[in-house]
């Protein structure tokens, strides 16, 4: 367990952290396929349950002896706020993925690095040149370009999607906040805390009787999480996030694949160059920054 803990090493081994982020994107964009599958036959209430209830369980068995000690968080309060974070983007972007294709969720989901960006400022003292905010201005016509305000496209389940992203940006602020209080391994066991205990709570008003196997792809989805940001650990241990973080764009490739292979979507003309201005403008966003670092 000690390497999970270790302090991040700084860019010794780049295309090892990307191939860690490109599995990262992976397991997140199969978490939410499934998520979408048991959607199909079963209440979304009841798919978060799973999704952070099972994540809980797998980290704690992860930690095994050590559960005690790193179960201590130094920041209780920017922990619970991180945890509230993470379940209400679960919340909304599973009800968005329940009615969109994967791919334009995704691609909506783009928004959160610029939203962090913008955050950035009030909540972190961070600087923000004219040319990042040129950036910025770019990715948000990407978006309208995916949502279409005034076209009959524009739905409820979109602007869900957007929140998400806000929620998404906000979890991500903290974690930034939280990696010099608690190790990652702490932070990954309370990522799904709040989650797993309200909809523990919640989801008898919701329950619906469980084939047995499906009882796999419930266990499953939670597993999936958990990987998923073991695997994004594993991309911070071995190259800065200026190196790593453009590579989870590839999550809209999985997407389309996943969207394409199990529910027969495609992403239309609209949402493809949404992603074109939203990506183009992250990777910018990225470059300044680095550049900025640099200097």
């Amino acid at each position: 367990m000690t390497t999970l803990n270790a302090t991040a090493e700084s860019a010794d081994r780049p295309l090892i952290g990307i191939a860690w982020m490109l599995a990262t994107m992976f397991w997140f964009v199969t978490l939410d396929s499934t998520a979408k599958y048991l959607m199909q036959t079963y209440p979304v209430a009841q798919v978060i349950w799973a999704r952070f209830f099972f994540h809980v369980i797998f980290v704690a068995l992860l930690m095994g002896r050590g559960l005690t000690a790193q179960i201590k968080s130094r920041s209780w309060p920017h922990q619970s706020l991180r945890s509230l974070f993470m379940f209400l983007t679960t919340v909304l972007f599973f009800v968005g993925i329940s009615i969109l294709p994967l791919a334009t969720a995704s691609t909506i989901m783009f928004m959160a690095p610029i939203i962090v960006t913008i955050l950035s400022i009030p909540l972190l003292g961070e600087k923000v040149g004219v040319r990042r905010w040129i950036g910025i201005v770019i990715g948000f016509a990407g978006a309208l370009v995916v949502m279409r305000p005034g076209s009959d496209s524009l739905q409820l389940s979109v602007l869900v999607v957007l929140a998400a992203a806000l929620t998404h940006a906000l979890y991500q602020i903290f974690t930034r906040k939280l990696r010099v209080h608690d190790s990652q391994l702490t932070s990954l066991f309370y990522t799904g805390i709040v989650g797993a205990v309200a909809m523990s709570v919640a989801v008898p008003a919701f329950w619906q009787p469980v084939a047995t196997p499906d009882w796999g792809l419930f266990v499953f989805a939670g597993i999936a999480g958990g990987i998923g940001h073991l695997c994004l650990i594993r991309a911070f241990q071995n190259a800065p996030v200026s190196v790593v973080a453009p590579f989870s764009y590839s999550s809209l490739l999985w997407a389309i694949l996943f969207g394409f292979v199990l529910f027969g979507e495609l992403p239309g003309p609209w949402t493809l160059g949404g992603a074109a201005l939203i990506i183009c403008s992250g990777l910018y966003i990225y470059h300044r920054e680095q550049r900025v670092k640099r200097h």
